[in-house]
């Protein structure tokens, strides 16, 4: 059975979840899951998905909880959810019935928290999620272009859970039951807000609000701190002040060991979206998970652009294979099934395991990474437990292929010194084409990202296609590319499209960078240079340079022609427009305006229609 939606037959819930999603029971739901996890642990709960922000009544339909009211903006930013990285407004939201937009409000976890606060002055709010846990502390706003105060101040909540959650909200639960309200202050994994500065053994102090607001050097010094502060076993507390208040952030909750994860993923999940949403065209989001199985947690992989190890951390977390067998299995109960396994894997497909086993009992090193410039002496560089969990799938009776869709790391992949993974990866796991991620080609722009060079990535393809040529397969690369990020200018934009145009490939799309809160690339956006070593970087911002370094990404598209110009003119490389088999571009001469075009057309049309009158 699914959560209840309404309160009918409970006169009062322990727990109240508000989700801008729609409500689907699957553990691919942040919801899903702490709404499974809260049950679990012996209370009621039920569910407010994307009730109507404008009417306060909406947050009332299930009454008051005895506890709480557990509030998350949904399974993305609500603000990403929303607009592109050109802050256009999107036309669609997977996450939503029928894919509609518009069913969530902007920044959705401070205006639900306030809407609550409307409907019930006392009752106790926890917010969560990842737009709570990306916004915990100070952070640049791309859409606000300005550094904006932790979201729980915003939201007027009594705590903020961030990371994943599963430990907080199980001790939050028992500390909520027993009436030991100050006893919340000691969980890993919150921020709370203080009247006055707590003193914590060990706590860091960080630079006041008002202060990073107005200085940017100070606010990247500021965010390297939280950055370095974000392991659970070597992170202090963190203590923010602001005007009239500190809000404290605790160190990070320890990762889940492998028998919690497989209790969590087997708790009784109905893995589809509500039945209320079947005559509204169902949740477009759970087409691609609905047959996916989740294996792993976490990354190491730590690429300067996402925030995956600031939110789910670089300790990677793995199932067991029995428990991701056995939901392998139920998947033939299903008559949707049609024994194809969409995906299996994580936050990166290839990442099992924790990068070396020091990360267990120390945590993840604080002044270096696992992969990048070079992969660490110590880490481990196998895929031998994937391979084995991989074959088990596929001789399930009764599935016919086992895909990987999300993101193998081919630097990992092509440092492993045993070549079977790659070998089977290609003759079972791919259907016609892989999708990987070099971002760009430019060593320039990729030691900004946190990327490996260009050699790797050549070495892999190389690799990848000889193995394919190997088998008699036309299994292709997909190189997904950025373009704009931080560190990035016409001169590698341009690197770019020529590298495109030796390998004969156009990107049919194309990923401007978008600056997202809690990432070490938007700090480098906002502030213009690498907080690490305070050099000044070059950012692109102004939208028709943005619009130019993605033209020259797609340069043979007929409409990107007066940009790429424009681009290639600017960047002093003019030898690239001409008719040689190097150049990007030809040159148009006698090129008519558009509007003089129009009226020749015009023209020789009336023409035409006075000859065929006589």
């Amino acid at each position: 059975m699914f959560l209840p939606i309404s309160a009918e037959g409970i006169s009062e819930f322990d727990y109240i979840l508000v989700t801008g999603d729609a409500y689907v029971d699957h553990p691919s739901f942040g919801a899903a899951i702490i709404g499974r996890v809260v049950q679990s642990l012996g209370y009621t709960i039920g569910i407010i998905a994307q009730p109507d922000w404008k009417n306060v009544g909406s947050f009332k339909s299930l009454g008051k909880p005895r506890y709480a009211f557990l509030v998350t903006g949904g399974n993305i930013d609500s603000m990403v959810a929303h607009y592109t990285a050109a802050k256009k407004k999107r036309s669609d939201d997977a996450y939503s019935p029928g894919g509609a937009a518009g069913l969530r409000p902007d920044r959705a976890t401070i205006v639900y928290a306030n809407k609550i606060r409307e409907a019930y002055k006392d009752a106790f709010v926890i917010i969560g999620g990842i737009e709570a846990s990306l916004r915990r502390l100070s952070h640049y706003d791309y859409w606000d272009n300005k550094v904006r105060r932790s979201i729980l101040l915003d939201s007027g909540a009594d705590l903020l859970v961030y990371g994943m959650g599963e430990h907080q909200i199980t001790e939050i639960t028992d500390c909520l039951k027993s009436g030991k309200y100050e006893d919340l202050k000691s969980i890993d994994g919150i921020c709370y807000n203080s009247k006055t500065e707590p003193d914590i053994p060990c706590a860091i102090t960080l630079p006041a609000y008002g202060d990073v607001q107005k200085d940017k050097a100070l606010y990247g010094e500021s965010f390297m701190v939280q950055y370095d502060n974000s392991d659970p076993f070597t992170a202090k507390t963190l203590i923010e002040p602001y005007e009239n208040c500190f809000v404290v952030q605790n160190p990070p909750s320890k990762p889940i060991n492998t028998p919690l994860f497989d209790k969590i993923y087997a708790l009784p999940y109905m893995k589809n979206y509500h039945p209320i949403y079947e005559t509204m065209g169902g949740v477009p989001a759970i087409e691609e998970i609905k047959f996916s199985l989740i294996s792993s947690r976490g990354c190491f992989g730590s690429c300067n652009f996402c925030a995956l190890s600031f939110h789910q951390g670089k300790i990677v977390q793995g199932r067991s294979h029995i428990s991701i067998i056995r939901e392998a299995e139920s998947f033939k109960w299903d008559p949707d099934f049609k024994g194809y396994i969409h995906d299996v894997g994580g936050p990166t497909a290839n990442f099992r395991l924790p990068a070396c086993k020091k990360q267990l009992k120390k945590g993840a090193c604080v002044d270096k990474k696992c992969l990048f410039p070079k992969p660490c002496k110590n880490l481990d560089i196998s895929h031998t437990d994937y391979l084995s969990l991989l074959r088990k799938l596929r001789d399930i009776p009764g599935v016919k292929k086992v895909f990987i869709r999300s993101g193998i790391r081919y630097d990992y992949l092509i440092y492993d010194k045993n070549k079977e993974f790659l070998r089977e990866l290609c003759k079972y796991h791919i259907s016609g084409q892989l999708k990987v991620a070099p971002e760009h080609i430019s060593d320039k722009v990729l030691g900004k990202m946190g990327k490996p060079g260009r050699k790797v990535y050549e070495k892999f393809s190389g690799k990848y296609y000889q193995l394919n040529k190997e088998y008699g397969l036309s299994q292709y690369l997909v190189p997904y590319l950025m373009s704009s990020h931080p560190g990035s200018d016409l001169e590698s934009a341009v690197e770019l499209a020529e590298y495109l145009r030796d390998i004969n490939f156009t990107p049919e799309q194309v990923q401007d960078f978008y600056p997202t809160p809690g990432t070490l690339s938007t700090c480098m956006y906002y502030t213009e240079m690498d907080p690490r070593t305070k050099e000044e970087l070059y950012v692109p911002k102004s939208s028709r340079e943005k619009a130019m370094q993605r033209a020259l990404i797609q340069y043979k598209n007929p409409k990107n022609y007066e940009l790429v110009k424009e681009a290639l003119l600017k960047a002093g490389r003019a030898d690239l427009i001409g008719f040689g088999k190097n150049c990007l571009i030809r040159p148009r001469q006698n090129a008519e305006p558009k509007k003089a075009v129009v009226y020749r057309k015009k023209a020789k049309k009336t023409i035409r229609n006075i000859h065929k009158k006589h």
